[in-house]
């Protein structure tokens, strides 16, 4: 783990606008929390339990979604012991997406949302706003997050509007958890999505360090929600949700058949596939994560193929290659892969936050590129951190 944090350090440090007002109490207190974290969930036998319960929990709830899901798609005959993605994985989306909004109708969420981010900014000091939208962000997901501070954002400053765009891009929304869980272990799921919220808070306070507000009038989540009635606020996370389902299918779709066509293709003119390359490419990365020399090749090609897609697609591959790989390099890029740090997440971003000011969508758009890179940035010290315990 030392390599991993002096690698990320250096070059959060190169990348740095002003190393002056780096926040080294900060980056102390969150790399702490984190090996704390980490430690507790897992390895002792209170943390493990934990993680087992929220897991079956999740599960639990694939399997009530599955009750509508057969309902509509039970006519669909597939072969033995065949498992459609879109089913099985994605359409549970909707049903979560329906959960999240009625918690959020009742106030449960914001409720938790706010004072998470409270004690978060009391005890690394990175901000009311920042602390509060990292939270709120590993909740929602982007891109609606953006919506609960949409007073704010114009507002915010060129330092400022990074930090949450960072943390939107690391985070990942309640609402695939599931999905998640059915295609990694759900114990790394869960620890990566409490680690995410200070890896990424951890980073800018390396490459984009500024003097923290602590005087912000928060936005109050679901305000706008209760103004409405109860079942058109269900009915639009349950459309939301299918919306989020098809969009994914739709990248899947799309750039899984694009790495096929570009392995073939590189197969056939020099006989070396397209995510062999990329793998060699990413490989020193992933050494230097911890990940064991004889699993370097793989891992880098899934961390390669994350970014350049997305996280279900790379977590497909590993699903595919996980026999092959020990414990200690699926902990590793399991973790790693939860987040939305990959090229259409910048968009998805940049589109957003131009909706709501075209001033600051243009900012965002010319940071895009050290964006993804400090959303990386994240994963990786995610994963490093995880590894360091196997």
């Amino acid at each position: 783990m030392p390599t991993g944090l002096l690698f990320i350090y250096a070059l959060g440090w190169l990348l740095s606008y002003d190393r002056k007002h780096i926040r080294y109490r900060s980056i102390v207190v969150l790399l702490s929390l984190q090996m704390i974290i980490s430690f507790l969930c897992l390895h002792t036998s209170a943390g493990i339990q934990a993680l087992k319960g929220i897991s079956s929990f999740f599960n639990w709830l694939m399997v009530q979604a599955d009750g509508g899901v057969q309902f509509v798609f039970g006519g669909i005959v597939i072969g033995k012991n065949a498992s459609v993605f879109f089913l099985n994985v994605l359409m549970p989306i909707v049903f979560i997406s329906a959960l999240v909004g009625i918690l959020n109708y009742i106030r449960i969420l914001p409720i938790v949302i706010k004072w998470t981010g409270w004690l978060l900014n009391k005890v690394t000091g990175m901000g009311e706003l920042e602390s509060y939208f990292a939270v709120s962000t590993a909740i929602l997901g982007e891109p609606e997050v953006f919506l609960t501070i949409k007073n704010k954002i114009p507002q915010l400053s060129a330092q400022r509007l990074y930090t949450i765009c960072a943390s939107a891009m690391s985070a990942v929304s309640a609402a695939l958890l599931a999905s998640y869980m059915k295609m990694i272990p759900g114990k790394f799921v869960v620890v990566a999505v409490f680690l995410n919220i200070l890896s990424v808070l951890l980073i800018s306070c390396i490459i984009n360090p500024y003097v923290p507000t602590n005087d912000d009038d928060l936005a109050k989540i679901g305000i706008e929600d209760q103004k409405q009635p109860f079942f058109q606020v269900l009915g639009n996370y349950i459309q939301d949700g299918f919306k989020l389902a098809i969009t994914v299918a739709a990248m899947l779709i799309g750039f899984v058949a694009l790495v096929t066509f570009l392995n073939n293709s590189f197969l056939a003119i020099i006989h070396v596939s397209f995510t062999a390359i990329i793998g060699n490419v990413f490989s020193p990365i992933a050494w230097i994560m911890g990940v064991p020399m004889k699993d370097i090749s793989e891992v880098g090609s899934i961390m390669a193929t994350k970014l350049i897609t997305n996280e279900f697609a790379a977590m497909g591959t590993l699903h595919q290659v996980s026999e092959h790989l020990s414990m200690k390099s699926i902990a590793i890029i399991s973790t790693y892969l939860v987040s939305f740090a990959n090229f259409g997440t910048v968009g998805i971003i940049t589109g957003s936050i131009r909706s709501i000011s075209e001033k600051q969508g243009a900012l965002v758009a010319k940071t895009s590129l050290k964006l993804l890179l400090g959303a990386t940035m994240a994963s990786i010290l995610t994963g490093t951190i995880v590894g360091f315990w196997f």
